[in-house]
């Protein structure tokens, strides 16, 4: 039955998606025709009023998308629920100005205000109940995949990640690449999905064509080498097909617009956050009488050298040995107030300063501490393409990875990122940053099990020559 069902999973997202914007748009025009309209010196008529309905589907259809509110069946239902809601409030607000202006005066400011509110607490219940209904249908017509994995030399964690959304896939068996052909392809048979976890290439390749062939659905660690064809752009100039991998990062035009946002939003967030941050800073002060700031030496564009600035968050000489330490749970050196900053991610405002010295962008490649990059070179050799472009005060890998990713992953993320850059994507990352501020994992730190074999890797390195990530 799932076979059968599963080139209808977009159409089903769709329909709910659809009764979403239908619902949101319905209650608004409902407040808009009893109350917002008469509020206006001359009432809309007609076409007036659905161009006001008009502009308000677009405003949820923009902001659902940006949120990531029409994600149903693909991120975790609370996921989607918090970008519904985010986007409901958004839209609402952007709504509220617009109705504001429209009426041109502001005695019925708080009043409109109060509809508004409420409209916006009517449609988040609606929401949350079509996003139940939603996904318990979802569920029963669409059920997890039953997946064979692959597995290659590489010991990594991916089981345990694919795992955490048992509501979307289920490891049923595991086999090693070393087996026989014959093996392999009965297993494959057996399920009607195959995850690649990192097996070289020339078996990669064999195994996607027999995939493609057979019409099984097929999942696979990407490599250095695939992030980077997914830049590439098609050439018709032969009878031959062309693919053209420009490799020079960001282009002239690109740089431009980015910097020109870097500019506003970082001169906007000094502005707007001011507070915060002087009333953040007396905080660190009196806990112990330390510094405010922590300045520190990252590598950024072309392997460029700068301070950035944080806010303090652990005790004064928190490396007094000079040996690189990373934050774990429940680590004893972050201070009272730095826990609270670290979760809340306040101690990062301050680089709003070198975004606006140009030193750093909003969005990009977090930029790492000058060993690190050492370090990560020796171990992964691709390391430096990630300096490309300007580091971020938040990132691809920020937003879909964990403050534990592994620095393998991370740059898989931050490539995926330059070779895909787009304005839209900057924007979509902008928004995916404030939904991980309610995400505990995102600024976990390292366990004392991670640490350990952190330490153990750096050990290796002494002994060892550059690790083949790439074979």
């Amino acid at each position: 039955m799932k076979k059968n069902y599963e080139p209808y999973k977009k159409i089903y997202r769709q329909v709910v998606d659809l009764c979403i914007i239908g619902t949101m748009t319905f209650l608004f025009y409902m407040i808009w025709e009893r109350k917002l309209n008469h509020f206006m010196q001359i009432s809309f008529q007609g076409k007036g009023n659905l161009l006001v309905a008009f502009s308000y589907i677009l405003f949820v259809c923009v902001f659902m998308q940006l949120w990531g509110g029409f994600k149903l069946g693909y991120n975790k239902l609370l996921n989607v629920v918090l970008s519904q809601f985010m986007a409901i409030l958004t839209v609402n607000v952007l709504t509220y100005i617009q109705v504001i202006l429209m009426i041109g005066t502001i005695d019925e400011l708080w009043t409109t205000a109060y509809e508004m509110l409420g409209l916006s607490i009517v449609e988040m219940i609606c929401c949350l109940l079509i996003s139940l209904i939603g996904i318990n249908i979802y569920t029963k017509l669409f059920p997890r995949h039953q997946v064979l994995q692959i597995n290659g030399d590489y010991v990594n964690h991916l089981s345990q990640k694919i795992n955490s959304r048992d509501d979307k896939y289920q490891i049923c068996e595991e086999i090693s690449i070393h087996e026989p052909w014959e093996t392999i392809q009965k297993k494959m048979e057996a399920h009607d999905t195959v995850l690649l976890n990192d097996i070289p290439s020339p078996q990669k390749n064999k195994i996607l064509k027999y995939c493609f062939e057979h019409s099984i659905r097929v999942y696979f660690t990407p490599k250095i080498s695939d992030i980077i064809v997914r830049g590439t752009e098609i050439v018709n100039l032969f009878d031959s097909p062309l693919l053209l991998s420009r490799n020079i990062g960001l282009n002239f035009e690109q740089r431009f617009v980015k910097r020109l946002m870097d500019i506003v939003i970082s001169v906007l967030g000094l502005l707007l956050l001011s507070p915060i941050m002087l009333l953040t800073a007396i905080c660190i002060k009196l806990e112990d009488g330390g510094p405010v700031f922590f300045i520190q030496k990252r590598c950024t564009e072309n392997g460029k050298l700068f301070d950035i600035y944080k806010f303090r968050s652990m005790i004064v000489d928190a490396e007094k040995d000079g040996k690189s330490r990373p934050a774990s749970k429940n680590d004893d050196r972050i201070t009272k107030v730095g826990n609270i900053i670290r979760k809340t991610r306040m101690d990062e405002i301050p680089q709003l300063i070198n975004v606006l010295k140009g030193e750093m962008s909003i969005i990009g490649p977090r930029p790492e501490r000058v060993e690190h990059v050492e370090k990560y070179c020796k171990q992964i050799p691709e390391f430096p393409y990630r300096m490309k472009v300007k580091g971020g005060l938040t990132g691809y890998a920020q937003v879909y990875g964990r403050y534990n990713t592994t620095a393998y992953d991370k740059l898989k993320m931050d490539l995926l990122y330059i070779v895909n850059y787009s304005l839209l994507l900057d924007v979509q990352i902008l928004f995916e940053t404030v939904k991980i501020l309610f995400k505990k994992e995102s600024t976990e730190g390292f366990s004392e099990t991670q640490i350990s074999g952190i330490r153990e890797k750096e050990e290796k390195l002494g002994n060892d020559e550059n690790l083949d990530l790439e074979s």
